[in-house]
């Protein structure tokens, strides 16, 4: 190709204007070290760009350099030239802060918990492992598992926002009382573990723990609230209690299931017991999966009576399970655990289908113009998509007009979700609503004001010995008078003497009463045995009589 002076003219000014116009920096220096060339991109970075990147990549030729300029993050690779025996130095700089920026936050998004900012399970996991590989023979250190107390209630009634700045707030106390050689780290929800390290004696950790367990309990102030808050702390110490991190983790949170078995808001050191009852509530959580696979729970009865006719007003569908060995275990021997491990549902579903089937022989026992009550956790109260499903189950049956929900207070301290949500579906098939074991949860009377049940059952530690306790009595007849005049009929819970039944008659209004003294709950065939007839011989009359024959006698009684 022949090139004309008026052709390389032209050349050398397109060239000149294509590496000015180029979004890479591109520097030229001498054999001197002067820069003699530096492009628009390049002089936009600044000085330091402009000569003190090029000496550092020079010292690496062809590798690339990362340096911070200013705010911006700006990679340089140096390389060497020869122009007409000339010696040059070529310097490319390009900014990647937008690279780099992305590349944090994908950092940040696999190990930081967005919420807290604090180091998220994969991280701590990676961390421990790292300690635990490089540890020594003199080496320790410890791991706690800190699990917040009730922290559902807390964003029922609080609202979730709320609860999230509690959560913030908890992660900054912790963290107000750490070194730096130690941990904090958000594994979710409201789940924390620490790594403390070192460690010189375990009494010296756990005094620690301790104290941070007390900063916990202080009153938090968030949103004109002052919310009080408690954590559950377990702790395992390294080497002692195991050489892994999965195997220090394991025992750390069996130490703290300890803690919320006995008295929420402590601190706990694993001891070998602990995998032992760890392994039992394995056991039983199998048991429980089997159960509900092969339908084993069945349905205890227990009526509710009107203390001056003894007739049978309802009777209460009480949770059994019959195990593999056909023994009967009450719900207070699982139902923790089936409520935690979200298996409460199902179950609660199969004894609704195992009600209605029964309903001919509950008729022809205890009367077919009595109310069946069943039970429903508080859990179980505010999972909109479970009591939507469960009140569509219970609709389909045409009998949800017969039915009384029983909830705890804790179900209607869900501020406004219960009311909003769940009631209207219950009311829509007809349902009716009981607030069970009035008086030994929450008692908001907030909440009360809020929520239109039609029955109030007043909880048995307020009927115990009822006619000895001259406070309680005080008590139970402000109880009685707020539900009265909340329009709900009251019910007697735990009712198991004459001298209980004789000063509820004689000193109160209430009627309905349920309790040992009347009946314990039974399985049908029990009260089958009981009865001791076959069933085809058997018929309501007899059962109601046996009620009314025991209120015949409590009235004559305590008129004496």
């Amino acid at each position: 190709m022949i090139v004309t002076e008026r052709s390389v003219t032209h050349l050398q000014s397109l060239l000149e204007i294509a590496i000015q116009a180029l979004p890479v920096g591109i520097v030229v220096h001498n054999d001197q070290g002067r820069c003699i060339l530096a492009n628009a991109a390049a002089q936009e970075l600044g000085p330091r760009a402009l000569h003190d990147l090029p000496r550092g990549a020079l010292l690496h030729p062809d590798r690339l350099m990362v340096e911070q300029v200013g705010a911006r993050m700006v990679e340089a690779q140096a390389q060497s030239v020869l122009v007409e025996q000339e010696a040059y130095t070529l310097t490319s700089l390009i900014d990647v802060t937008h690279h780099h920026d992305l590349q944090r936050d994908l950092i940040n998004r696999a190990y930081i918990d967005a919420l807290t900012s604090l180091p998220n399970r994969t991280m701590f996991e990676q961390s421990v492992e790292d300690l635990i590989a490089q540890a020594g023979p003199t080496d320790r250190f410890a791991l706690a598992f800190i699990d917040l107390d009730n922290f559902k209630h807390i964003n029922d009634y609080y609202s979730h926002a709320a609860g999230d700045a509690l959560l913030r707030r908890v992660s900054d106390r912790i963290r107000g009382a750490l070194r730096p050689s130690d941990m904090l780290a958000r594994l979710g929800g409201d789940e924390f573990v620490l790594l403390l390290n070192p460690i010189t004696d375990w009494a010296t950790t756990l005094a620690e723990i301790t104290e941070i367990s007390e900063r916990l309990k202080q009153p938090c102030f968030i949103d004109g609230h002052e919310i009080f808050a408690s954590a559950s702390i377990g702790l395992s110490l390294f080497p002692d209690h195991g050489s892994t991190y999965e195997i220090l983790r394991r025992q750390a949170d069996n130490a703290m299931y300890q803690v919320k078995g006995c008295a929420k808001g402590g601190v706990s050191l694993f001891e070998e017991t602990m995998s032992h009852i760890a392994t039992e509530r394995m056991a039983v959580e199998q048991r429980l999966r089997l159960a509900i696979r092969d339908r084993c729970f069945c349905c205890a009865f227990q009526p509710k009576v009107d203390m001056r006719t003894h007739a049978v007003l309802g009777v209460e569908v009480l949770l059994r399970w019959r195990d593999e060995l056909g023994m009967i275990h009450a719900p207070g021997d699982f139902i923790g655990l089936a409520i935690e491990l979200g298996l409460i549902n199902e179950i609660t579903l199969q004894i609704l289908s195992e009600t209605i089937s029964s309903i001919h022989r509950i008729d022809e026992i205890f009367g077919v113009d009595v109310t069946i009550s069943l039970n429903i956790a508080a859990k179980q109260a505010c999972d909109v998509p479970f009591m939507t499903k469960f009140c569509e189950a219970l609709g389909k049956t045409g009998m949800a007009g017969r039915f009384v929900l029983e909830l705890t207070e804790e179900a209607f301290f869900a501020k406004g979700l219960f009311q909003r949500e769940v009631l209207p579906c219950i009311r829509a098939v007809g349902a009716r609503v009981s607030i069970d074991d009035f008086g030994v949860g929450y008692s908001s009377l907030a909440a009360l004001a809020e929520i239109t049940a039609d029955e109030l059952k007043i909880d048995r530690s307020f009927i115990t010995d009822i006619h000895n306790r001259p406070r309680s009595q005080i008590l139970l007849r402000a109880i009685e008078s707020l539900g009265l005049a909340l329009g709900m009929s009251i019910v007697a819970e735990g009712v198991e003497t004459y001298e209980e039944v004789a000063y509820l008659l004689g000193a109160t209004q209430i009627r309905c009463a349920q309790g040992y003294y009347f009946a314990k709950p039974m399985l049908i065939d029990q009260i089958d045995m009981a009865d001791g007839r076959p069933s085809t011989e058997r018929g309501s009359n007899r059962h109601r009589q046996t009620f009314r024959s025991r209120a015949y006698d409590v009235r004559k009684c305590a008129h004496r």
